[in-house]
Protein backbone atom coordinates (compact mmCIF):
# COMPACT_ATOMS: atom_id res chain seq x y z
CA UNK A 1 0.00 0.00 0.00
CA UNK A 2 1.65 3.85 -0.54
CA UNK A 3 2.17 4.93 2.57
CA UNK A 4 0.81 8.23 4.17
CA UNK A 5 2.26 11.55 4.07
CA UNK A 6 4.40 12.72 7.47
CA UNK A 7 2.36 15.29 8.83
CA UNK A 8 2.90 15.06 12.69
CA UNK A 9 6.13 17.31 13.40
CA UNK A 10 5.95 15.63 17.05
CA UNK A 11 7.18 12.04 16.10
CA UNK A 12 10.97 11.30 15.45
CA UNK A 13 10.48 11.35 11.69
CA UNK A 14 14.30 11.91 11.07
CA UNK A 15 14.44 8.15 11.91
CA UNK A 16 12.14 6.64 9.72
CA UNK A 17 13.42 4.82 6.66
CA UNK A 18 17.15 5.89 8.18
CA UNK A 19 18.03 2.21 8.49
CA UNK A 20 17.56 -0.82 7.59
CA UNK A 21 17.96 -4.81 7.73
CA UNK A 22 20.47 -5.77 4.63
CA UNK A 23 20.86 -9.25 5.58
CA UNK A 24 19.45 -12.30 7.43
CA UNK A 25 20.77 -16.00 7.56
CA UNK A 26 19.69 -19.12 9.58
CA UNK A 27 20.87 -22.18 10.60
CA UNK A 28 18.28 -25.57 9.85
CA UNK A 29 15.42 -25.36 12.13
CA UNK A 30 15.79 -29.08 13.43
CA UNK A 31 15.61 -31.02 16.83
CA UNK A 32 18.83 -32.53 18.13
CA UNK A 33 21.47 -30.53 16.39
CA UNK A 34 24.40 -31.94 17.83
CA UNK A 35 26.08 -28.37 17.79
CA UNK A 36 26.70 -25.96 20.35
CA UNK A 37 25.42 -22.78 19.68
CA UNK A 38 28.72 -21.13 19.47
CA UNK A 39 28.87 -23.16 16.07
CA UNK A 40 25.07 -22.28 15.02
CA UNK A 41 25.07 -18.91 15.85
CA UNK A 42 28.73 -18.41 14.11
CA UNK A 43 27.47 -20.03 10.76
CA UNK A 44 24.14 -17.98 11.18
CA UNK A 45 26.32 -14.75 11.41
CA UNK A 46 28.43 -16.04 8.40
CA UNK A 47 25.06 -16.58 6.58
CA UNK A 48 23.81 -13.05 7.29
CA UNK A 49 26.87 -11.40 5.87
CA UNK A 50 26.98 -13.24 2.89
CA UNK A 51 23.37 -12.48 1.98
CA UNK A 52 24.15 -8.75 2.49
CA UNK A 53 27.44 -9.29 0.43
CA UNK A 54 29.51 -8.11 3.72
CA UNK A 55 33.11 -8.86 4.91
CA UNK A 56 34.29 -8.92 8.30
CA UNK A 57 35.80 -5.82 8.60
CA UNK A 58 32.10 -4.03 7.67
CA UNK A 59 30.43 -4.97 10.70
CA UNK A 60 31.81 -3.28 14.14
CA UNK A 61 28.41 -3.92 16.35
CA UNK A 62 26.84 -7.14 17.61
CA UNK A 63 24.16 -7.56 19.51
CA UNK A 64 22.38 -10.59 20.80
CA UNK A 65 19.48 -12.51 22.93
CA UNK A 66 21.59 -14.79 25.28
CA UNK A 67 19.29 -16.34 27.60
CA UNK A 68 19.54 -19.73 28.52
CA UNK A 69 22.10 -21.57 26.14
CA UNK A 70 23.69 -19.14 24.00
CA UNK A 71 26.89 -17.89 23.34
CA UNK A 72 28.75 -14.24 24.09
CA UNK A 73 29.02 -12.25 21.14
CA UNK A 74 32.36 -11.27 21.36
CA UNK A 75 33.17 -15.41 20.83
CA UNK A 76 31.20 -15.43 17.65
CA UNK A 77 32.98 -12.07 16.42
CA UNK A 78 36.61 -13.11 17.21
CA UNK A 79 35.47 -17.33 15.70
CA UNK A 80 34.45 -14.66 12.66
CA UNK A 81 37.16 -12.06 12.43
CA UNK A 82 35.03 -9.39 13.09
CA UNK A 83 36.36 -6.70 15.89
CA UNK A 84 33.67 -4.90 17.60
CA UNK A 85 33.21 -1.26 18.95
CA UNK A 86 30.11 -1.95 20.28
CA UNK A 87 28.33 -5.62 21.75
CA UNK A 88 25.73 -6.60 24.36
CA UNK A 89 23.82 -9.88 25.07
CA UNK A 90 20.60 -9.09 27.07
CA UNK A 91 18.05 -11.22 27.96
CA UNK A 92 14.11 -10.51 27.89
CA UNK A 93 12.24 -13.52 26.06
CA UNK A 94 10.60 -13.20 22.59
CA UNK A 95 10.20 -9.15 22.95
CA UNK A 96 14.12 -9.25 22.31
CA UNK A 97 14.29 -8.95 18.60
CA UNK A 98 12.69 -5.56 18.14
CA UNK A 99 14.01 -4.46 20.71
CA UNK A 100 17.23 -5.17 19.66
CA UNK A 101 16.97 -3.72 16.61
CA UNK A 102 16.31 -0.46 18.34
CA UNK A 103 19.23 -0.39 20.02
CA UNK A 104 21.08 -0.63 16.71
CA UNK A 105 19.50 2.23 15.74
CA UNK A 106 20.23 3.99 19.00
CA UNK A 107 24.10 3.24 18.88
CA UNK A 108 24.30 4.20 15.31
CA UNK A 109 22.91 7.51 15.44
CA UNK A 110 24.57 7.61 18.40
CA UNK A 111 28.03 7.15 16.10
CA UNK A 112 29.06 4.30 17.98
CA UNK A 113 29.70 1.78 15.45
CA UNK A 114 28.09 1.71 12.39
CA UNK A 115 26.95 -1.93 11.16
CA UNK A 116 25.44 -4.10 13.87
CA UNK A 117 24.84 -7.82 13.67
CA UNK A 118 22.18 -9.79 16.14
CA UNK A 119 21.86 -13.14 16.42
CA UNK A 120 19.94 -15.54 18.82
CA UNK A 121 21.44 -18.94 19.11
CA UNK A 122 19.62 -21.87 21.39
CA UNK A 123 19.47 -25.64 21.61
CA UNK A 124 15.76 -25.06 22.50
CA UNK A 125 15.15 -28.65 22.44
CA UNK A 126 17.89 -30.94 23.07
CA UNK A 127 19.71 -28.75 25.49
CA UNK A 128 17.71 -26.13 27.50
CA UNK A 129 13.84 -26.43 27.24
CA UNK A 130 11.79 -23.07 28.47
CA UNK A 131 9.39 -25.37 30.43
CA UNK A 132 12.35 -26.56 32.92
CA UNK A 133 12.94 -30.00 31.05
CA UNK A 134 15.88 -31.38 28.68
CA UNK A 135 19.10 -32.35 28.79
CA UNK A 136 19.62 -29.43 31.35
CA UNK A 137 17.06 -27.71 33.28
CA UNK A 138 16.09 -24.21 33.17
CA UNK A 139 17.30 -21.81 35.63
CA UNK A 140 16.36 -22.15 39.49
CA UNK A 141 13.69 -20.16 41.34
CA UNK A 142 15.03 -16.95 41.66
CA UNK A 143 14.52 -13.10 39.87
CA UNK A 144 11.13 -13.06 37.83
CA UNK A 145 10.21 -16.70 39.13
CA UNK A 146 9.81 -15.81 42.53
CA UNK A 147 6.55 -14.11 41.51
CA UNK A 148 5.71 -16.67 39.08
CA UNK A 149 6.13 -20.39 39.95
CA UNK A 150 4.65 -20.08 43.93
CA UNK A 151 1.87 -19.68 41.41
CA UNK A 152 2.04 -23.05 39.61
CA UNK A 153 3.21 -21.00 36.80
CA UNK A 154 6.58 -22.83 35.55
CA UNK A 155 5.92 -22.75 31.78
CA UNK A 156 5.08 -20.45 29.47
CA UNK A 157 1.50 -22.02 28.81
CA UNK A 158 0.55 -22.04 32.56
CA UNK A 159 1.74 -18.02 32.98
CA UNK A 160 -0.10 -16.91 30.00
CA UNK A 161 -3.63 -18.92 29.74
CA UNK A 162 -5.41 -16.70 32.39
CA UNK A 163 -5.35 -14.14 29.91
CA UNK A 164 -6.68 -16.27 27.31
CA UNK A 165 -9.26 -17.59 29.35
CA UNK A 166 -10.51 -14.27 30.40
CA UNK A 167 -10.83 -13.62 27.22
CA UNK A 168 -13.18 -16.20 26.02
CA UNK A 169 -15.01 -15.73 28.81
CA UNK A 170 -15.46 -11.59 28.08
CA UNK A 171 -16.08 -12.19 24.76
CA UNK A 172 -16.79 -15.37 23.91
CA UNK A 173 -14.24 -16.54 21.93
CA UNK A 174 -14.29 -20.17 21.09
CA UNK A 175 -11.24 -22.22 20.75
CA UNK A 176 -12.01 -23.25 17.88
CA UNK A 177 -11.83 -20.05 16.90
CA UNK A 178 -8.49 -19.48 17.38
CA UNK A 179 -7.58 -23.02 16.41
CA UNK A 180 -7.56 -21.23 12.52
CA UNK A 181 -4.08 -19.56 13.50
CA UNK A 182 -2.64 -23.18 13.89
CA UNK A 183 -4.46 -23.87 10.74
CA UNK A 184 -3.31 -21.27 8.60
CA UNK A 185 -0.05 -21.01 9.67
CA UNK A 186 0.46 -24.47 9.02
CA UNK A 187 -0.87 -23.97 5.33
CA UNK A 188 1.64 -21.16 5.09
CA UNK A 189 4.53 -23.88 6.52
CA UNK A 190 3.32 -26.44 3.97
CA UNK A 191 5.09 -24.08 0.98
CA UNK A 192 8.39 -23.53 3.34
CA UNK A 193 11.30 -26.06 2.33
CA UNK A 194 12.37 -24.75 5.84
CA UNK A 195 9.68 -25.48 8.12
CA UNK A 196 10.06 -27.95 10.99
CA UNK A 197 6.16 -29.00 10.67
CA UNK A 198 4.87 -29.25 6.83
CA UNK A 199 1.92 -31.00 7.76
CA UNK A 200 -1.16 -28.83 7.16
CA UNK A 201 -3.84 -29.30 10.60
CA UNK A 202 -7.32 -28.59 10.72
CA UNK A 203 -9.43 -27.11 13.23
CA UNK A 204 -10.03 -30.88 14.15
CA UNK A 205 -6.86 -31.87 14.16
CA UNK A 206 -5.84 -29.04 17.12
CA UNK A 207 -8.87 -29.45 19.40
CA UNK A 208 -8.85 -32.92 19.31
CA UNK A 209 -4.81 -32.94 20.43
CA UNK A 210 -3.94 -33.29 23.88
CA UNK A 211 -4.77 -30.75 26.72
CA UNK A 212 -1.30 -29.40 27.83
CA UNK A 213 -2.80 -26.39 29.98
CA UNK A 214 -6.69 -25.65 29.74
CA UNK A 215 -7.35 -24.05 27.13
CA UNK A 216 -4.27 -24.94 25.32
CA UNK A 217 -4.35 -28.47 23.25
CA UNK A 218 -0.74 -29.75 22.33
CA UNK A 219 -0.95 -27.96 18.46
CA UNK A 220 -1.87 -24.37 20.29
CA UNK A 221 1.68 -24.66 21.35
CA UNK A 222 4.81 -23.51 19.06
CA UNK A 223 7.42 -26.34 18.05
CA UNK A 224 10.52 -26.63 19.88
CA UNK A 225 13.48 -26.62 18.45
CA UNK A 226 17.53 -26.26 18.07
CA UNK A 227 18.47 -23.51 15.48
CA UNK A 228 20.35 -19.72 15.23
CA UNK A 229 18.90 -17.19 13.34
CA UNK A 230 20.67 -13.26 12.42
CA UNK A 231 19.42 -9.65 11.23
CA UNK A 232 22.32 -7.03 10.25
CA UNK A 233 21.55 -3.39 10.50
CA UNK A 234 23.02 -0.35 8.68
CA UNK A 235 22.04 2.83 7.40
CA UNK A 236 20.04 2.76 3.93
CA UNK A 237 22.52 5.13 2.72
CA UNK A 238 25.18 2.31 3.20
CA UNK A 239 22.55 -0.33 2.26
CA UNK A 240 21.96 1.04 -1.46
CA UNK A 241 25.46 -0.48 -2.21
CA UNK A 242 24.35 -3.75 -0.99
CA UNK A 243 22.85 -6.92 -2.50
CA UNK A 244 19.41 -7.11 -2.17
CA UNK A 245 16.54 -4.68 -1.79
CA UNK A 246 16.92 -3.36 1.78
CA UNK A 247 14.17 -3.24 4.07
CA UNK A 248 13.59 0.07 5.70
CA UNK A 249 12.94 0.50 9.09
CA UNK A 250 9.81 2.55 9.86
CA UNK A 251 9.53 2.31 12.92
CA UNK A 252 10.03 0.54 16.27
CA UNK A 253 8.51 -0.05 19.92
CA UNK A 254 10.95 -1.72 22.43
CA UNK A 255 9.51 -3.68 25.43
CA UNK A 256 6.56 -1.69 26.51
CA UNK A 257 5.02 -2.84 28.98
CA UNK A 258 1.57 -2.96 31.02
CA UNK A 259 1.41 -1.55 34.45
CA UNK A 260 2.74 -3.99 36.13
CA UNK A 261 5.27 -6.82 34.95
CA UNK A 262 5.47 -8.62 38.26
CA UNK A 263 1.92 -9.72 38.50
CA UNK A 264 0.24 -8.12 35.38
CA UNK A 265 -3.32 -9.76 36.50
CA UNK A 266 -3.83 -6.95 39.25
CA UNK A 267 -4.48 -4.67 36.41
CA UNK A 268 -7.01 -5.08 34.47
CA UNK A 269 -8.17 -5.48 31.78
CA UNK A 270 -6.55 -9.14 32.64
CA UNK A 271 -6.97 -10.18 28.66
CA UNK A 272 -5.43 -7.15 27.31
CA UNK A 273 -1.99 -7.15 26.48
CA UNK A 274 1.41 -4.79 26.19
CA UNK A 275 0.35 -4.31 22.26
CA UNK A 276 -2.66 -1.63 23.59
CA UNK A 277 -0.03 0.71 25.12
CA UNK A 278 2.69 -0.49 22.27
CA UNK A 279 0.57 0.83 19.41
CA UNK A 280 0.51 4.61 20.63
CA UNK A 281 4.25 4.52 19.83
CA UNK A 282 4.38 2.37 17.00
CA UNK A 283 1.65 3.68 14.39
CA UNK A 284 2.52 7.34 15.17
CA UNK A 285 6.44 6.68 14.98
CA UNK A 286 6.07 4.57 11.81
CA UNK A 287 3.87 7.08 9.76
CA UNK A 288 1.22 4.07 9.39
CA UNK A 289 -1.72 2.47 11.04
CA UNK A 290 -3.31 -1.15 10.67
CA UNK A 291 -4.81 -0.55 7.43
CA UNK A 292 -1.83 -0.28 5.53
CA UNK A 293 -0.02 -3.35 6.25
CA UNK A 294 0.25 -6.21 4.02
CA UNK A 295 1.49 -8.78 6.08
CA UNK A 296 1.97 -9.15 9.81
CA UNK A 297 4.83 -11.47 12.19
CA UNK A 298 2.70 -11.64 15.17
CA UNK A 299 4.30 -14.03 17.87
CA UNK A 300 2.69 -17.01 17.57
CA UNK A 301 4.17 -18.91 20.88
CA UNK A 302 0.43 -20.01 21.39
CA UNK A 303 -2.57 -20.00 18.81
CA UNK A 304 -4.03 -17.07 21.13
CA UNK A 305 -0.83 -14.58 21.64
CA UNK A 306 -1.25 -13.89 17.72
CA UNK A 307 -4.93 -13.29 18.47
CA UNK A 308 -4.89 -11.17 21.60
CA UNK A 309 -2.05 -8.97 19.68
CA UNK A 310 -3.92 -8.20 16.43
CA UNK A 311 -7.01 -6.86 18.44
CA UNK A 312 -5.01 -4.43 21.25
CA UNK A 313 -2.57 -3.07 17.71
CA UNK A 314 -5.83 -2.36 16.53
CA UNK A 315 -5.97 -4.81 13.33
CA UNK A 316 -9.95 -5.85 14.69
CA UNK A 317 -11.42 -4.45 17.49
CA UNK A 318 -11.27 -6.26 21.26
CA UNK A 319 -13.20 -8.71 21.35
CA UNK A 320 -13.70 -9.43 17.52
CA UNK A 321 -10.07 -11.41 17.36
CA UNK A 322 -11.61 -14.63 17.69
CA UNK A 323 -13.89 -13.38 14.31
CA UNK A 324 -10.80 -12.06 12.78
CA UNK A 325 -8.38 -14.93 12.84
CA UNK A 326 -10.98 -17.71 11.86
CA UNK A 327 -12.38 -15.30 8.50
CA UNK A 328 -9.40 -15.71 6.46
CA UNK A 329 -7.78 -12.66 6.34
CA UNK A 330 -4.78 -13.94 7.68
CA UNK A 331 -4.23 -16.62 5.28
CA UNK A 332 -1.65 -16.26 1.92
CA UNK A 333 -3.98 -14.46 -0.76
CA UNK A 334 -6.43 -12.96 2.02
CA UNK A 335 -6.01 -9.04 2.59
CA UNK A 336 -3.44 -9.40 5.55
CA UNK A 337 -1.17 -12.80 5.37
CA UNK A 338 0.28 -13.47 8.75
CA UNK A 339 3.59 -15.84 9.64
CA UNK A 340 4.18 -16.70 5.92
CA UNK A 341 7.07 -19.11 6.83
CA UNK A 342 4.84 -20.73 9.17
CA UNK A 343 6.01 -19.10 12.62
CA UNK A 344 6.84 -20.55 15.59
CA UNK A 345 3.80 -22.65 15.53
CA UNK A 346 5.56 -24.65 12.44
CA UNK A 347 8.45 -23.31 10.96
CA UNK A 348 10.70 -23.25 14.44
CA UNK A 349 10.72 -21.09 17.55
CA UNK A 350 13.56 -18.54 17.76
CA UNK A 351 11.96 -15.88 19.53
CA UNK A 352 10.51 -13.63 17.27
CA UNK A 353 14.01 -13.64 14.12
CA UNK A 354 12.34 -15.88 11.96
CA UNK A 355 9.44 -13.77 11.93
CA UNK A 356 11.60 -10.90 10.97
CA UNK A 357 13.71 -12.54 9.03
CA UNK A 358 11.02 -13.86 6.86
CA UNK A 359 9.16 -10.27 6.46
CA UNK A 360 12.79 -8.92 4.81
CA UNK A 361 12.46 -11.69 1.96
CA UNK A 362 8.85 -10.91 1.62
CA UNK A 363 9.87 -7.31 1.03
CA UNK A 364 12.68 -8.10 -1.40
CA UNK A 365 9.73 -10.28 -2.99
CA UNK A 366 12.34 -12.82 -2.69
CA UNK A 367 10.52 -15.74 -0.31
CA UNK A 368 11.79 -19.00 -0.14
CA UNK A 369 9.22 -21.25 -1.42
CA UNK A 370 8.81 -24.15 -4.08
CA UNK A 371 8.47 -21.71 -7.29
CA UNK A 372 10.78 -22.42 -9.72
CA UNK A 373 14.00 -20.81 -10.32
CA UNK A 374 14.45 -18.79 -13.33
CA UNK A 375 16.96 -18.53 -16.00
CA UNK A 376 18.28 -15.21 -13.97
CA UNK A 377 18.44 -17.11 -10.71
CA UNK A 378 15.33 -16.00 -9.29
CA UNK A 379 12.59 -17.75 -8.03
CA UNK A 380 9.35 -17.24 -10.14
CA UNK A 381 7.20 -16.91 -7.99
CA UNK A 382 3.51 -18.42 -9.19
CA UNK A 383 1.15 -17.43 -6.53
CA UNK A 384 -0.57 -20.33 -6.56
CA UNK A 385 -0.67 -21.01 -2.69
CA UNK A 386 -2.06 -24.40 -2.53
CA UNK A 387 0.73 -27.14 -0.41
CA UNK A 388 4.21 -27.12 -1.89
CA UNK A 389 3.51 -24.06 -3.72
CA UNK A 390 3.90 -20.40 -3.36
CA UNK A 391 4.56 -18.42 -0.03
CA UNK A 392 5.16 -15.05 -1.69
CA UNK A 393 2.69 -11.99 -0.92
CA UNK A 394 1.68 -10.56 -4.00
CA UNK A 395 2.74 -7.12 -4.46
CA UNK A 396 4.41 -6.38 -0.66
CA UNK A 397 5.35 -3.45 0.56
CA UNK A 398 4.78 -2.90 4.43
CA UNK A 399 4.99 -5.08 7.27
CA UNK A 400 4.48 -5.14 10.91
CA UNK A 401 6.17 -7.24 13.43
CA UNK A 402 4.49 -7.89 16.33
CA UNK A 403 6.65 -9.08 19.49
CA UNK A 404 5.75 -11.02 22.49
CA UNK A 405 7.88 -11.86 25.87
CA UNK A 406 4.84 -12.24 27.84
CA UNK A 407 1.08 -10.65 28.48
CA UNK A 408 2.61 -7.48 29.81
CA UNK A 409 5.54 -6.84 27.67
CA UNK A 410 5.97 -6.51 23.98
CA UNK A 411 7.82 -5.26 21.42
CA UNK A 412 7.09 -4.50 17.52
CA UNK A 413 8.30 -3.21 14.34
CA UNK A 414 7.31 -1.67 10.96
CA UNK A 415 9.39 -1.99 7.54
CA UNK A 416 8.77 -1.18 4.24
CA UNK A 417 10.03 -2.08 0.81
CA UNK A 418 13.70 0.06 -0.07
Amino acid sequence: MPLPADTDATTPKYLRDKYAIVGVGETTYTRGSGKTTRAMGTFAVRAAMQDAGLKPGDIDGMLSYSGNDSTPSPFLAGDLGIRLNFFMDVNGGGSSTEALIGIAIGIMEAGMCKCVAIFRSMNGYSQVRIGGTGARSAAPVNGDALHSRAYGWQSAGQMFAPTFMRHMYEYGTKPEQVAMVKVVHSEHASNNPKAFYKKRYTVDDVINSRMICKPLHLLDCCVETDNATCIIVTRTERARDLRHTPALIRGVVGRCSKPRTDMHYQHGPISRVAGYYAKDILWPNSGVGPEDIDAVGAYDAFTFTSMLQLEDYGFCKKGEGGEYVSSGITRLGGKRPQNTSGGHLCEGYTHGMNMVIENVRQLRHDADDYCPIGPDGKRQHTFDYREGGCRQVRNIEVTANLGWANPMTGSAMVMRRG
